[in-house]
């Protein structure tokens, strides 16, 4: 009867430490990205994920004025002919932070004119 209620207890304990490593492993292996840089999501954001490695799992921090700007998730056609579908989540917070997923990820400011004067980003996370 001991034996029983020993192995069930072991095995929980076993679950539960996996469980634990599992948890701390993706912070662990994802980076923070500043869009931008110190200057933040802006005009000549096109151009600043050149010679970065992404991830998915990795974070981008988009640091804008909110009263200017805003961060919308598109897909590829989106990105060419900056729209975004109808009903998009619009984020519009100054701090927005979105984690990649696996393959092409593209954002535009949805604003008028601002995504055509380079105020877009397609990042590859691998």
């Amino acid at each position: 009867m001991w034996r029983g209620r020993g192995s069930a207890a072991l095995t929980m304990v076993t679950w539960v430490a996996l469980l634990c490593v599992l948890v701390q492993m993706e912070p662990a292996n994802a980076a923070t990205y500043t869009v931008g840089g110190a200057a933040g999501w802006g005009f000549n954001s096109v151009t600043w994920p050149k010679g970065k490695r992404f991830r998915a799992g990795d974070v981008l921090v988009f640091n804008y004025d909110a009263t200017m700007h805003n961060v919308v998730a598109v897909n590829g056609n989106g990105y060419k002919s900056c729209s975004a579908p109808a009903g998009a989540k619009v984020l519009s917070t100054g701090k927005d932070q979105i984690r990649l997923a696996r393959g092409q990820n593209y954002f535009i400011c949805g604003n008028s004119g601002h995504c055509q004067s380079g105020m877009k980003l397609a990042i590859n996370a691998l």
